[in-house]
Parts: C-alpha cells; sequence; structure tokens
C-alpha cells in the first residue's frame, strides 16, 4: 500500500477592504508610469465595486476573468 495523499488545508478568507487597500496599494507602487498608476487603480476600483455589488461565493479566477 502507498502513502495516501492529503489535500492541502486551505482555508477559505474573507477578504475585508483593508486588505483589498493594502493589495491594490502593492500593485500601484509596482508601476512606474503615473499615467499606468491612474488606469490600474481606476480599473481596480471597478472591478471592487462590481464585485461587492452583489453576494459572491468565491474570489476566484472565474469571477475576474467575469
Amino acid at each position: 500500500m502507498g502513502k495516501q495523499k492529503r489535500k492541502p488545508n486551505y482555508r477559505r478568507r474573507l477578504l475585508r477592504l483593508p486588505d483589498l487597500d493594502h493589495c491594490k496599494r502593492a500593485v500601484l507602487n509596482s508601476l512606474g508610469s503615473a499615467a499606468s498608476r491612474r488606469v490600474y487603480e481606476y480599473a481596480i476600483d471597478q472591478f471592487i465595486s462590481w464585485y461587492c455589488s452583489e453576494p459572491r461565493l468565491a474570489f476566484n479566477r472565474i469571477a475576474v476573468m467575469r
């Protein structure tokens, strides 16, 4: 008999606004151009407002692609 593989224990994590703000700032601070920062900030804000506009089950690739 071989070893049983165990699935990693990933806990669901609810991102709160301070976490989102921290992630957003990290992305924006990594950009060199002021124009890029402005456009990325607008896009991130639009995504967050869309995502928070209705209840969602998870934050995953499918939600991001929508």
